[in-house]
This record gives structure tokens, C-alpha cells and sequence, in this order.
């Protein structure tokens, strides 16, 4: 038997990066039901910073997350972001969805279809009606951020308990008593950062679900096109969120950008799906797609409404949702960390009071 203040269930980057700031007022240890932390979500994302990416809560979110991403300090030993820009173009037909991701948005721009293809020369500028960028899009290093958390945890005596798959939540007593794989844990407080499982965990624990889905992301490596340097690329894709494209190491990363509803599992590529995906690619650029390299899934997991969870379960003392980060994890992982570890303690969140009644699991209960 294990005790600890908190017990965080879930090793990706949310419960890692909440589990080290937590850990700075409480004893802490994380529950990884695999060998190694990140494995699952974290490790698959297409790890990118896009300040405009998401709802509105999302983005203040990400402006929030954004003093961590530019200064560190001893969280990381080099810069955790990368410059890339991303644009997106749109057909006639995806004229609205531009439309609608540039409302509200900063630092973002409109391009020609020349300016578009001048960025990313395979494009065919016949099928671009519009496009626009965001030069300050930058690439994320996710494990050295994922590992950055996972050190300053340690550093504060928190503990990671891998292989901990979780067979039971019951109380015992005024505690949480979790029975895993790695052993038994007691503490006052569970923190569900578990991701696709979250819901499941939360049953264990008989506490009613929120509907978080995992939704199926697929992607694929390409061999670079001929004759074309990538470096200096942005992510691009379809302003409807059809595909998008990236560069990878001298290769380009494509998804169909896909959403399907899956059951919570390791997951992995449908070649259908995939298919599908890299044709609508192939209709928007000059190349064609004639080896793939390697191909992936992850899961990405949303609530309803398609905005994180964070906060204590109504009528369940102890019990805190930090889930349904969807594809936005890593880049709201140190805004979320922060919100986690203020509510845990009792403090005064850094976040505005609107945010966080927006994240928080009340919301649902008011419906």
C-alpha cells in the first residue's frame, strides 16, 4: 500500500505536467498504465503551437500556455518551440470554414493563391479561393517538454508508477483506495487525467461520465517530392479540416485529418480511412502519392462540447477531471497544469474567472 495527497492517473502530458506542479504543495504519484510515459496521445501529435487553434476558451488557453513555450527556464535545457507557420487554403466551397477560423483570430494573415503557392510549391493554385497563415505557428518538442515535467516531478518528490493499469477505484475511508498493476494507492484525491479511459476510469469510481470520446487521428510519412526542400515549410492543410500536411525530418507527414469514434485502445490506422485521406491530399497539391513510408493512429479525446474538463466531479469529493483535451493537449498542457495545481490547493487561478467556469464539470450538470 502506497499513500500519497494526490494520485494522478493518466502519464501523458496533461497528468504529467499536472502531477509536477501539483507535486510543488502535495505528495504526488502518477499512475501510467504502460511502460513508458507519453505513450498513448502525447506521444502521436502532430506537435504544434497554433495560438489561434480551438474555440475561444481553447485560446485563452493557449495565450496563457504561451509564457511557458517561450521561457522555460529550468523546465527545459534548450527551446521547447521551433519556428513554422502554419496556412490554411480553402476551395469555393470551404470559403466559410476560413471565414470562420479567422474571426477572432491574432496575428494571422490573408494570402494570393500565388503567395500560398510561393510558401508550399507543390500546391496548384487553381484550387485555392482563399488562404491565410500564421507565421508564428511553431513547432512543439514534445518529448523534451514531456520530460521537462517528468523532472521537475521527481525534483519535488513526486513518484511514477508505470505499468499501473487501474483495476479498481473504491473509497476506503475518507481516502481513494486504486488497485493497479503496480500495486495498491491511497489518497484523498484522484486526478482522472487518463485521456481516452477517462470515462472509464470515472465508472470505476462510480462517478457518472461526460460523454468524453475518444476520436480516431491517422497519419502517414511520405517520401519528400522531388526536387523540393521542406525545411522551410508550414504545416498546411484544408481550411475544413479534410488534410493537412507537414514537414517531418526531410519527409512530409499527411493526415486525412480524420475524427472517427473508436473505443479507447492503442490505436492504429485504418488503411481505408488513410486512403481516403491522402486522395483528398493529392487534389490539392501536384504531387502524387506513391509509397508510404510509415503510418499511424492516436487517439484524440473530446468532451461534448469540445472543451477540456478541468475541476473537481460535483457531488464527488475528491475525485478531478483533468480530461478531454482533445487535440489540443501539449500546447495547453502548462495552462491546464497551472489551473490544476490552483484549484487543487485552493488557490486563486492565474486563469480569468470565465475560463475556468468554462472548463469546469459544473457545466454539465447545469444541463
Amino acid at each position: 500500500m502506497t499513500t500519497a495527497d494526490v494520485i494522478v492517473i493518466g502519464g501523458g502530458i496533461a497528468g504529467v505536467s499536472a502531477a509536477a506542479e501539483i507535486a510543488g504543495s502535495a505528495r504526488v504519484v502518477v499512475l501510467e498504465a504502460e511502460a513508458r510515459l507519453g505513450y498513448h496521445a502525447t506521444g502521436r501529435s502532430a506537435a504544434i503551437f497554433i495560438r489561434n487553434y480551438g474555440n475561444a476558451t481553447l485560446r485563452a488557453l493557449n495565450r496563457a500556455a504561451a509564457a511557458v513555450f517561450d521561457a522555460p527556464g529550468e523546465l527545459s535545457d534548450g527551446p521547447l518551440l521551433k519556428p513554422r507557420g502554419e496556412m490554411l487554403i480553402a476551395t469555393e466551397d470551404e470559403l466559410g470554414a476560413l471565414d470562420a477560423y479567422a474571426e477572432g483570430a491574432e496575428g494571422v494573415e490573408e494570402l494570393t493563391p500565388q503567395q500560398a503557392v510561393a510558401l508550399v510549391p507543390i500546391l496548384r493554385p487553381e484550387r485555392i479561393a482563399g488562404a491565410l497563415i500564421e507565421r508564428d505557428a511553431q513547432d512543439i518538442d514534445v518529448d523534451r517538454l514531456l520530460q521537462g515535467y517528468a523532472r521537475r516531478l521527481k525534483a519535488r518528490g513526486g513518484r511514477v508508477a508505470t505499468g499501473g493499469e487501474v483495476r479498481g477505484i473504491g473509497r476506503s475511508g475518507p481516502d481513494w483506495k486504486v488497485q493497479t498493476g503496480a500495486g495498491t494507492f491511497t489518497a484523498p484525491v484522484v486526478v482522472n487525467a487518463a485521456g481516452a479511459w477517462a470515462d472509464e476510469v470515472a465508472g470505476m469510481a462510480g462517478i457518472a461520465p461526460l460523454g468524453i470520446r475518444p476520436l480516431r487521428r491517422s497519419a502517414a510519412i511520405l517520401p519528400a517530392p522531388a526536387g523540393h526542400a521542406l525545411d522551410g515549410w508550414p504545416l498546411f492543410g484544408s481550411a475544413a479540416e479534410t488534410w493537412y500536411a507537414k514537414p517531418d525530418a526531410g519527409k512530409l507527414m499527411v493526415s486525412p485529418a480524420d475524427e472517427d469514434p473508436v473505443d479507447p485502445h492503442d490505436a492504429w490506422a485504418d488503411d481505408m480511412v488513410l486512403a481516403e485521406g491522402l486522395h483528398r491530399f493529392e487534389q490539392a497539391v501536384t504531387m502524387e502519392v506513391t509509397r508510404v513510408e510509415h503510418n499511424w493512429a492516436g487517439l484524440r479525446s473530446f468532451a461534448p462540447d469540445r472543451t477540456p474538463v478541468v475541476g473537481f466531479a460535483p457531488g464527488a469529493p475528491g475525485f478531478f477531471w483533468l480530461a478531454g483535451q482533445g487535440g489540443y493537449g501539449v500546447q495547453t498542457a502548462p495552462a491546464l497544469a497551472g489551473l490544476a495545481a490552483a484549484l487543487l490547493a485552493g488557490a486563486r487561478p492565474a486563469l480569468d474567472a470565465g475560463t475556468v467556469a468554462a472548463l469546469s464539470p459544473d457545466r454539465f450538470a447545469e444541463h
